[in-house]
């Protein structure tokens, strides 16, 4: 399963995902995803150095199946309930 590197941000403390660049975003369709254990460790090492430099909080790998066997959201979903709710949300309606 392909994996994305998961965090908070420092500045506000919001969900984000790395992206292929280093920088971080909070949607999770912009997150890298690593096919092998190798490119998750090199994403996670780059993800520890953000860390180190107090942009982000607690980054760790989360294994997530591909967007293309999503239903309906478009992005890559996470596979753990935990990281599904952080990525999309809570599981009961908000009253507006």
């Amino acid at each position: 399963m392909p994996k994305i590197v998961i965090a908070n941000t420092l500045a506000d403390g919001f969900v984000a995902f790395m992206r292929t660049d280093g920088s971080w975003s909070n949607d999770i369709g912009e997150g890298a995803q690593a096919d092998s254990d190798a490119d998750a460790q090199n994403l996670l090492q780059r993800a520890l150095e953000a860390a180190a430099a107090n942009i982000v909080v607690d980054p760790y790998l989360i294994e997530v199946a591909p967007a293309s066997t999503d239903t309906g959201l478009g992005r890559p979903r996470p596979l753990e309930y935990r990281e599904y709710i952080r990525a999309f949300g809570p599981s009961v309606a908000i009253p507006t």
